[in-house]
């Protein structure tokens, strides 16, 4: 007997979460950590299409392994990666990197006219400098000088990581 693939998958947008998770367990042999009721139907009628056309073929498989090349791939870090401390989470190792893709690199001057004068802001390693103080973001810059409330990025136009100098 052939397997409806669309029918179950249809079957499965009606389930409850606790029971995708047990359809889960059933199909690929192992429990999920997931509560996300909009992945786990959608991963399941993946499974359920993949065992009823056959999966994939041995060529793609292979080629799959090489790409790999027995590197440790993770979509979410261990269970234990995070630890209890009394009232807050500690994290095992670090993902910080240096320099923030969205800020410009260190030593850049920003500049920008408002009302008349010609703002400029200098990016520092930690922070920016304005009129000789030191701020931790453009944002309070931009609350400085405008008296509202701006996103600094936005005033000074920098999007996608390029700034405007």
């Amino acid at each position: 007997m052939k397997l409806d693939v669309v029918r179950e998958a249809d079957r499965l947008k009606g389930m409850t979460v606790r029971e995708l998770r047990g359809r889960y367990r059933e199909v690929f042999g192992e429990d999920t950590r997931s509560g996300n009721k909009d992945f786990l139907w959608k991963r399941i009628a993946w499974r359920l299409q993949s065992i009823a056309e056959g999966g994939l073929s041995e060529r793609v498989l292979r080629r799959a392994e090489e790409l790999a090349d027995d590197a440790d791939i993770r979509i979410r870090p261990p269970a234990d990666t995070f630890k209890s401390t009394g009232n807050s989470m500690t994290a095992s190792y670090s993902f910080q990197s240096e320099h923030s893709q969205r800020s410009p690199m260190s030593g850049t001057i920003l500049s920008r006219p408002y009302k008349g004068t010609i703002i400029r802001v200098m990016v520092m390693e930690k922070g920016f400098e304005y009129n000789g103080e030191v701020y931790r973001s453009l944002t309070a810059i931009t609350k400085k000088v405008t008296g509202t409330r701006w996103n600094g990025y936005h005033f000074f136009g920098i999007n996608k990581g390029k700034a405007k100098a």
